[in-house]
């Protein structure tokens, strides 16, 4: 699944667009390097994202086409 969508599936980020200008702008990193919105995710791959002063580390725990609202959360792992 690429990565943009992948983020506004699991409600990381509201919409797909915000998406793919966070990872346009460098501030989404795939296992320690920079992703870009087409990238394709896979189970267990870890991301860094970046919301101004803080960033939030997650796992992927699974990649679904579509979700409720409340499944989103089980789509991510969120790391310390």
């Amino acid at each position: 699944m690429r990565l943009d969508k992948y983020l506004k599936v699991s409600r990381l980020i509201k919409r797909r667009t915000v998406a793919k200008e966070v990872s346009d702008q460098g501030k989404v990193l795939i296992n320690g390097k920079v992703g870009k919105p087409s990238d394709q995710l896979k189970i267990g791959d870890i991301l860094e994202l970046v919301y101004g002063p803080q960033t939030v580390k997650v796992k992927v725990l699974s990649l679904k086409e579509t979700v409720k609202k409340e499944e989103a959360k089980w789509m991510y792992e969120i790391l310390d």
